[in-house]
């Protein structure tokens, strides 16, 4: 198990499904950005009741940091070419509504 920490932008709309078991997941694919300029999809998938509030409250192209167990994988385009991925099953999630709420409670704010 690889603990890890991402960072990236939603792509596409998280979306909220039921398991075989009846309890509810909620998955959402962040692009990340890499430090050579590329970029890196990771498909997330979060059991949580906190992590899934969070993402089914973003949209597309929002910011998302989430951390949880990564797991390497790679794919390949239509063309054969090879490309990285990351699973992450997500235990949290923090987003820009998440910072400007603590800032204002570390500032006095309602």
């Amino acid at each position: 198990m690889i603990d890890g920490l991402i960072a990236g932008k939603l792509h596409g709309q998280p979306q909220q499904r039921t398991g075989q078991s009846g309890k509810p997941f909620t998955t959402a694919k962040v692009r990340t950005a890499t430090k050579d300029g590329g970029t890196v999809f990771v498909n997330a998938i979060a059991f949580a009741p906190a992590a899934q509030a969070a993402l089914l409250a973003l949209a597309e192209g929002d910011s998302v940091a989430l951390s949880g167990e990564l797991t390497p994988k790679v794919w390949t385009d239509r063309e054969g070419v090879t490309h990285p991925a990351l699973d992450l099953v997500a235990h949290a999630a923090l987003t820009a509504y998440h910072v400007s709420r603590k800032r204002q409670a570390v500032e006095g704010q309602p």
